[in-house]
């Protein structure tokens, strides 16, 4: 049986209706937090399918690179990108790292607030 979101405009909070696709449209929504029938359907996401060749394409695609060395908010922004595409969790390092880019703070700030972060002291890899 499919579920509805809706929102109670009198109270603001949000629930979900169960119901068949041949009730929809003539049962009666009932907010169950104030029992207000000032009721809103709320619009989910709309999920697309689309390859990994497709993805992968949109996220190489060059004019998406251009200045993120110069900009931590874009480089942030593009690394959750990655992420979500991926449909990886990449785990809490990644998602502070991600926070503080998105706040504005380079990846040199962040190196030194987290030094952990910068890799072995081998001269390993760097993760930003």
């Amino acid at each position: 049986m499919p579920h509805y979101p809706y929102t109670c405009r009198n109270c603001r909070k949000r629930f979900e209706v169960f119901m068949t696709f041949s009730e929809y449209g003539t049962r009666r929504v009932i907010c169950p937090h104030c029992q207000s029938e000032e009721v809103q359907r709320r619009i989910t996401r709309v999920r697309v399918a689309r390859s990994e060749e497709s993805r992968m394409e949109s996220l190489a695609d060059p004019s998406k690179l251009d200045g993120l060395e110069d900009d931590p908010k874009a480089m942030g922004r593009m690394m959750r990108e990655m992420s979500r595409e991926m449909g990886e969790e990449l785990g809490p390092e990644f998602d502070e790292v991600v926070d503080r880019l998105e706040s504005g703070q380079s990846p040199e700030e962040i190196e030194k607030a987290i030094p952990e972060l910068g890799g072995d002291a081998d001269g390993g890899d760097d993760l930003l």
